[in-house]
């Protein structure tokens, strides 16, 4: 029987579907565009109507229209084939009733739990008199589905239960807990209920705010629906179905700590804006960010713990290539503290948002502190971990006037630093399977070779001789694709990825052509010659560990050959005789 994937791919064709995400125009028989998924000025974004597959020559991201949706969405397979499947028409229920039950039933569980909250929020107004004393409108709490849970062991559990849902999917969906006894009860008791919703508006999970009365040490003040088959915290940012449109069109998006915050800036007029919900900002936040923004407003508590807070977020951002300001508080000891005392606060208060730099400056390097070495070294280390090289000097330029010192010694102080970075290269065919591996240079340069090549058969003739320099899953491509060898899988998977190259922008002229293929190749041997250099370093360390004097000759023979052969090809690279 046909999977319901394969039918769902047979009914949705990949261009027509993104089409409706990136502005893509013809490129010979593909489709090109600028890539969602990071910046770029040359659109390297190809989508194949023949393949029904998409590629990024730029950050080697690829697949499917599946994999275009959870990249694009930041979903799990299973939540974009639910979305999928309603758009092809296709009944996932009575295709796979099994997986169906394994996460659908989630959704309905958490559904029907809201409906309850809901209910309750009506015959308990003291959950309602809260809110208003908050400043929350009413319109407010309808649009965002506010709930209360009872102050009931099992209220909620029961009422599921008559609904036909089973226990233990109850239990699985995170709204009841099973004791050690057996016992089965509500985790949420006594609380104003937000339910969280996926990237589509579908309820996923809940956080819950014990009413005042009922705080106590034992009992924490919001707690949140556990992790389960269709809620990650890790990724789904409070509000985000309701504001991502306006972050698209803005593409800047204001971000703040709690529920709290998140509906009194949304109902002060300032719509673009997101909360981490009770949890620190990970990478997978970011994801779903970065298709649509490119710009992050933070606006954390204006306390020590809001200031590391924002400190961390800051750092992940610029990891992240988001351009990032600081909103200013002022008097005020959070942003729903401003908005309920000044509606127009937050929208004027973005408009004069801090650079991160001047919050850095004023957190390190206010007065004497300017020159404290420990306090230049957290400014280099939070450089250190920009993405972007021109903000990176920026940066230096503008430490070097404060302290005095050379942008040289700053940056060599800096370099010097032990900063763990995050690396953005994917290789395409772990982009296509998921596995995140970062992509080696030398692979990269193969797909530009072989894309050039495929451009111009003439080619063949000059790069046959240097085969033995690309990875072996490239050189089978290379060989299946143009010397007519067999392919296995994994130099399939390479060929269709090549095949997207054609829609890349190169040079019309053939001496233009000539002068790139001759570049990549010999970037691609200066590439090889690196690893071969850093084996012999490894050998030479070993032998001298060892003592083998005759072994150590040999092979620092053979470094310096390895030496001599990258000064030759940088030589011939810049025209040195």
């Amino acid at each position: 029987m046909q999977q319901p994937s394969e039918r769902i791919k047979e009914k949705i064709d990949v261009v027509d579907f993104i089409k409706n995400y990136v502005e893509l125009k013809p490129a010979g028989r593909n489709w090109k565009g600028r890539c969602p998924f990071h910046n770029e000025r040359t659109p390297s974004f190809i989508v194949s109507k023949d393949r029904q597959i998409w590629h990024c020559f730029g950050c080697g991201k690829g697949g499917d229209v599946f994999k275009f949706l959870m990249e694009y969405e930041n979903l799990e397979f299973r939540e974009a084939l639910k979305i999928l499947a309603e758009k092809a028409g296709i009944e996932l229920r009575s295709v796979s009733p099994e997986e169906y039950r394994q996460f659908g039933v989630l959704y309905d569980i958490n559904s029907a739990a809201k409906d309850f909250y809901l209910e309750n929020f009506k015959k308990f107004p003291v959950a309602h008199d809260y809110l208003i004393k908050r400043g929350l409108k009413k319109e407010t709490m309808e649009e965002f589905e506010i709930g209360f849970a009872p102050n009931e062991f099992d209220a909620t559990t029961a009422y599921l239960l008559k609904k036909g849902f089973k226990v233990d999917d109850v239990v699985r969906a995170g709204i009841s807990f099973k004791s050690e006894k057996g016992r089965v009860g509500d985790r949420f008791r006594g609380r104003i209920m937000f339910p969280i919703h996926d990237h589509s508006g579908k309820v996923v999970g809940f956080s819950g705010r014990v009413l005042p009365e009922l705080e106590s040490a034992d009992t924490g003040k919001y707690i949140n629906s556990p992790e389960t088959q269709i809620y990650n915290k890790s990724r789904i940012l409070y509000g985000f179905w309701k504001s991502k449109k306006l972050i698209r069109e803005s593409k800047t998006a204001l971000l703040v700590e709690g529920q709290m915050d998140f509906l009194m800036v949304y109902q002060s007029g300032v719509k673009n804006v997101i909360a981490t919900s009770g949890t620190a900002l990970t990478p997978e936040h970011l994801k779903v960010l970065r298709p649509i923004a490119n710009t992050v407003i933070m606006s954390f508590d204006n306390d020590p713990a809001g200031a590391l807070a924002a400190e961390r977020g800051i750092d992940l951002l610029g990891e992240h290539d988001f351009n990032v300001a600081i909103l200013h508080l002022g008097k005020y000891k959070d942003p729903a503290d401003a908005a309920y005392d000044n509606s127009s606060f937050i929208g004027q208060a973005m408009l004069k948002a801090k650079s991160v730099m001047n919050f850095y400056f004023e957190r390190y390097l206010s007065g004497d502190s300017a020159r404290e070495k420990k306090n230049i070294r957290a400014v280099l280390s939070k450089i250190k971990k920009l993405y972007s090289p021109i903000e990176k000097s920026n940066w230096l330029r503008e430490l070097s006037h404060l302290t005095s010192l050379s942008e040289r010694d700053l940056r060599d102080e800096m370099e010097g630093l032990n900063v763990e970075l995050l690396q953005y290269g994917r290789s395409p065919l772990n982009a296509q399977n998921g596995t995140g591996e970062n992509i080696e240079r030398d692979h990269l340069l193969c797909e530009r070779i072989l894309s050039l090549v495929s451009l111009n058969k003439d080619f063949v003739d000059v790069v046959d001789s240097y085969i033995e320099y690309m990875p072996a899953n490239y050189a089978k491509a290379y060989k299946a694709l143009f010397n007519n060898e067999a392919s296995d899988e994994q130099a399939n998977k390479i060929i269709n990825f090549i095949s997207l190259g054609s829609g890349l922008e190169w040079p019309s002229e053939l001496e233009k052509q000539e002068v790139e293929l001759n570049k990549l190749l010999g970037e691609l041997q200066i590439e090889r010659l690196k690893k071969d250099q850093k084996k012999a370093q490894r050998l030479i360390m070993l032998a001298e560990a060892s003592g083998d004097e005759e072994g150590l000759v040999e092979i620092m023979r053979k470094f310096d050959d390895i030496s001599k052969k990258m000064q030759n090809i940088k030589h011939k690279k810049h025209g040195k005789k």
